[in-house]
């Protein structure tokens, strides 16, 4: 079968990219190892933060992660056998926290940030996806003061670079959040951003809408990019069987999984998994949250859903296939209860999924060094569901042979060679 371009990865970028060739009138076919919508786009709080800059790696987070690993319930976890193969990123991504190179990834990073909640409104515009999008803004909030404190860097940022937020004390978080437990002193609300109540309902929706309008979807595990005389061959498992696609252009959009399709061509990206959890709790009567909300202190977020309250935490270290392990999340209830008493923290489901993570936490876009047929969109990070859109319209334009919206410059797949 041969299709024009084929888009590797239904999760959000995956899908928000084949609306955006579709739109410009691609023949598009898009493919995916599992059911659309069944990585890290799946669990996520479903959070749009339109402006957000502050990269993971910061000023002090040697300190940080080594203090936060020692205490019990700590939300960042290296599994022992997998420190050797972490190394090498974790190194990079401490040599981020250099203040000259947060100040460049914030500038990088809020270039793609401060254009999500407009993309997104324009993705759904005019179609019954538009029900799942709510202007809440992003919602934190802190217990201590000086908690509060180390937020000084990164209010910085926000503020250098124009990124709107207000300081809310104890009675103006009560008056967003009035079930919340009058325990936080200070808060940090962007009202600007955006939040989905169905994820997964929002990006299946996506690859339906793409489908209804002609395009292709299969279920096809990729194992191998070939670049061959008559266009670009996939070859994998197509429905269960051996199996091979043809295409003019291909997009790799996979996640997790981009790292080893990008090394066949060539493209090393130090690129790892930061694998995260969420709890499902019970639906309830009525809302008790009206946004997503972050506990700065439990590192946890809890987000009301269409289907009750989801709770999101973790960050672990253990590569793509080690077992899910629920125990750290699942200790974080009864913090959880704290922060809402009156919610019901009867666990209904669990689950992990892996984020795709650069140590400078900017995704990889653009052309591979082999082809300028195949083109890279991966590595978002904590932010693939505030850059789904974004990102669609910026391969859109590569794709098209248009100068993209923003410049891709920064987010170049061997940045960290040319550094």
């Amino acid at each position: 079968m041969t299709g024009k371009t084929i888009i590797i990865g239904a999760g959000v970028i995956g899908a928000a990219t084949a609306l955006a060739l579709q739109e410009d009138g691609h023949a598009v076919c898009l493919v995916d190892r599992c059911e659309p919508c069944s990585g890290a786009s799946f669990g996520n709080a479903g959070a749009i933060v339109n402006g957000s800059c502050a990269p993971t790696a910061m000023p002090g987070i040697l300190y940080d992660a080594v203090r936060m690993m020692l205490r019990p319930g700590s939300p960042l976890s290296i599994r022992p056998a997998y420190i050797h193969k972490v190394l090498p990123w974790l190194l990079r991504f401490i040599l981020q926290s250099r203040s000259s190179s947060v100040d460049r990834n914030a500038r990088h990073l809020y270039a793609l940030t401060r254009h999500a909640a407009a993309s997104w409104r324009r993705l759904v515009e005019r179609t019954e996806l538009a029900a799942l999008l709510r202007s809440t803004g992003w919602l934190k909030v802190y217990e201590s003061e000086e908690t509060f404190a180390a937020t000084a860097y990164s209010r910085m940022l926000l503020d250098s670079l124009g990124s709107e937020y207000d300081v809310l004390n104890a009675a103006e978080i009560l008056e967003l959040e009035p079930n919340l437990a009058p325990i936080y002193k200070r808060g940090i609300y962007q009202r600007a951003s955006l939040s989905i109540t169905n994820p997964q309902r929002m990006v299946t929706g996506m690859v339906e809408r793409f489908t209804g309008r002609g395009g292709v979807y299969h279920q096809f595990a990729v194992d191998r990019v070939v670049i061959a005389d008559n266009g670009i061959q996939l070859e994998g498992q197509l429905e269960g069987q051996g199996g091979q696609l043809t295409a003019d252009k291909v997009v790799i959009a996979a996640g997790a999984w981009s790292r080893s399709l990008a090394r066949q061509l060539g493209d090393d990206v130090p690129m790892d998994t930061e694998r995260g959890y969420h709890l499902m709790l019970p639906e309830w009567t009525g809302s008790l949250l009206s946004r997503p909300v972050v506990d700065e202190e439990g590192s946890f977020v809890l987000s009301p859903m269409e289907a009750g309250l989801r709770m999101t935490a973790q960050i672990e270290f253990a590569g793509l296939d080690a077992a899910a392990d629920y125990r750290k999340i699942r200790k974080l209830l009864p913090r959880a209860k704290r922060m809402l008493p009156k919610m019901d923290a009867q666990e209904e489901s669990a689950w992990m999924g892996c984020r795709p993570s650069l140590p400078d936490s900017l995704p990889v876009l653009g052309f591979s060094s082999k082809s300028k047929n195949i083109v890279y969109a991966f590595g978002h990070q904590h932010l693939g569901m505030t850059l789904g859109a974004t990102t669609g319209e910026i391969i859109a334009d590569l794709v098209a042979g248009r100068e993209p919206r923003v410049d891709i410059s920064p987010y170049r797949h061997n940045r960290f060679t040319t550094l």
